[in-house]
């Protein structure tokens, strides 16, 4: 198994609610992480994140937990920085089909690194020029 994206859904639940996930997906993830390699997630998550604890939707705990991942290398999450790369991938993931900014820099950041973005988002899955897996 290759290295995959994971959207901010994705990753709380793979973190805090597994059965929230469909086989494939956990299937997937785990077989990511297991295989050695990193389950990406864009700088975006992390920002979208912070914003939900700050406005209550989501418990600090969510942030701590998700801090904690990132700084621990044996979870096998890895941050991927929003660069001139990704913007410009940005353009490849169509307004009209996936409006949300978040979501558009989720989608180019698996675009850009060419690898499968991990969503039950159906309007990022309606994308034609990424592979989704749900």
């Amino acid at each position: 198994m290759t290295s995959v994206v994971a959207d901010t859904h994705t990753l709380i639940w793979y973190l805090f609610d597994l059965e929230r996930l469909s086989a494939t997906a956990f299937t997937t993830l785990e077989q990511t992480v297991n295989s050695g390699n990193p389950i990406y997630i864009s700088a975006i998550t992390l920002v979208e994140i912070v914003y939900l604890v700050e406005k209550k939707r989501f418990s600090e705990e969510v942030l701590t937990r998700l801090v904690n991942a990132l700084d621990d290398p044996n979870t096998g999450i890895s941050l991927v920085p929003l660069d001139q790369n990704i913007s410009g991938a940005i353009r490849q993931i169509d307004r009209e089909t996936v409006p949300d900014m978040p979501d558009r820099i989720i989608a180019a950041t698996a675009f850009y690194l060419g690898i499968s973005l991990v969503t039950r988002d159906l309007r990022i899955q309606a994308l034609t020029n990424i592979e989704t897996i749900w």
